[in-house]
């Protein structure tokens, strides 16, 4: 925050609190304490009177008591701009501090799983459970509670994998994430191109097409997207190139979302958890996920 505005938070601030203080005093100076002299003049079923009494003078100190500690704690800590406040205290700093000692006082607990191999973890009942718990953390917001994915978040409980299913594979997708890069054909193709292609992806995964129109996208199929999908379209887990002859889909299998996909491209990203939540609990929650894979090994993606 620059000075200009740490000078206008502060004055405007102090400015404030003064004119509280002196509302106080000037609404509680010369008050008179005779019942006369406080009758406002309005009167309700011929007897009842309204008053205009001053505050009680415990209760003018409370407010009195409020605006110093206002300055006090403007004093110690942070309130007027880019001003820290005499302790130097800071959010951030708290934190670090409160996730640190949490941090030590949890790290045993996955101390003990440090050391096992990652496919004994899939059947270790303990680390299932804390693996459950740090999925549901992390990654059900994308993924969802059950792990079955929704459009553009893989299912995670089949064997249809974008990067391979490996154990050591699914922990380094988990700890340094993935970046997906479909790239926009459209200008390549054109529309025809598009739309002849579309309907060869479709027919690779056994839909019902026109085959005319299918063997034309067949030529640009092999021209252009068998670099990465293979001449067959079984994808290739090296690049992250799914499958296009099974019936999972990332994004959906109907014509007007294939067609998108190879227009515009797609650009999904997995996120690197490594920083986020550290090497302990990525072992943990992959453990998890591939017991979900292998539970469910006919699963399908939505």
């Amino acid at each position: 925050m620059n000075q200009g505005w740490t000078l206008y938070i502060s004055i405007f601030t102090i400015v404030n609190i003064l004119a509280c203080l002196w509302l106080l005093w000037w609404t509680a100076k010369n008050r008179s304490t005779k019942a006369e002299d406080q009758d406002t003049g309005h009167v309700w079923d011929e007897d009842i009177r309204e008053l205009n009494r001053p505050l009680p003078k415990w209760w003018l100190n409370l407010f009195y008591i409020t605006i110093v500690f206002s300055f006090a704690y403007l004093v110690l800590y942070p309130g007027l701009g880019s001003f820290a406040g005499t302790k130097k205290w800071t959010s951030q700093e708290q934190h670090d501090a409160e996730a640190k000692a949490a941090e030590e006082k949890i790290a045993p607990i996955f101390a003990k799983f440090r050391a096992q191999p990652l496919a004994d973890l899939v059947h270790d009942a303990d680390a299932q459970r804390l693996g459950a718990s740090v999925f549901a953390n992390n990654c059900a917001t994308c993924h969802g509670s059950d792990a079955k994915g929704a459009k553009g978040y893989p299912n995670l409980t089949d064997n249809d994998w974008l990067w391979g299913g490996e154990p050591d594979t699914v922990l380094t997708t988990i700890l340094d994430g993935r970046q997906a890069a479909m790239p926009a054909m459209g200008a390549v193709l054109g529309d025809e191109g598009v739309a002849a292609t579309a309907v060869y992806v479709q027919s690779l995964a056994g839909q019902g097409v026109d085959d005319a129109l299918a063997s034309k996208g067949q030529a640009h199929f092999q021209t252009i997207c068998a670099a990465c999908h293979g001449p067959e379209g079984k994808g290739n887990p090296m690049l992250g190139a799914p499958n296009l002859t099974d019936n999972i889909w990332l994004y959906g299998s109907d014509f007007d979302t294939i067609a998108t996909t190879i227009r515009n491209g797609r650009n999904g990203q997995m996120p690197a958890h490594r920083p986020l939540i550290g090497e302990d609990r990525v072992r943990l929650a992959a453990a998890w996920v591939l017991a979900q894979s292998q539970a469910q090994p006919n699963a399908e993606a939505h």
